[in-house]
């Protein structure tokens, strides 16, 4: 990931990053995501409880339902657009600020908050969020999280660090 992106990743970096600045989290955690769910505008999945995975940023039918009262559609969030960006960042903040647990494992409530399942996102969002810190520094002029060591990031309900 040295080098400039191959196309299909331009629009998924430029909506990552103007999605992490405008709530403010950290650029690398929110690429780190829509890496790892990997999926595709339109893209719908199937899950073995009956539940569908949607869109680029894959979110799950049964958590959209809880957004219906506010207009939220799973049409909105399969779009070629920025908005499953948006949400996903809107998502990523809310899961910083308000959970409980160190910086990562808060991230990851973004796939999970089952212990197991957590567990095995957030290695795999550590990794990918590093290899996109590495990435934005040399390309981009934005804020991201390091991934060892203190971060700049307080959790306001706990008074820990993030």
């Amino acid at each position: 990931m040295n080098a400039l992106p191959p196309p299909h990743l331009e629009q998924r970096i430029v909506c990552s990053v103007d999605a992490a600045q405008h709530y403010a989290i950290p650029a690398n955690v929110l690429l780190a995501v829509a890496e790892i769910e990997n999926g595709r505008p339109g893209q719908r999945v199937r899950n073995t409880n009956g539940t569908d995975d949607v869109g680029p940023l894959q979110f799950n039918t049964q958590y959209l339902s809880g957004l219906a009262q506010f207009g939220i559609q799973p049409a909105d969030v399969a779009g070629a657009d920025c908005y499953p960006f948006e949400l996903a960042a809107w998502r990523l903040a809310g899961h910083l600020a308000r959970d409980r647990g160190d910086l990562w494992t808060r991230a990851a409530n973004y796939h999970s908050r089952t212990p197991r399942y957590n567990a095995i996102y957030r290695g795999k969002l550590v990794k990918a969020a590093a290899r996109w810190a590495h990435w934005l520094t040399q390309h981009v002029a934005v804020r991201v999280m390091p991934v060892h060591g203190p971060s700049v990031f307080t959790n306001h309900r706990t008074g820990h660090g993030r």
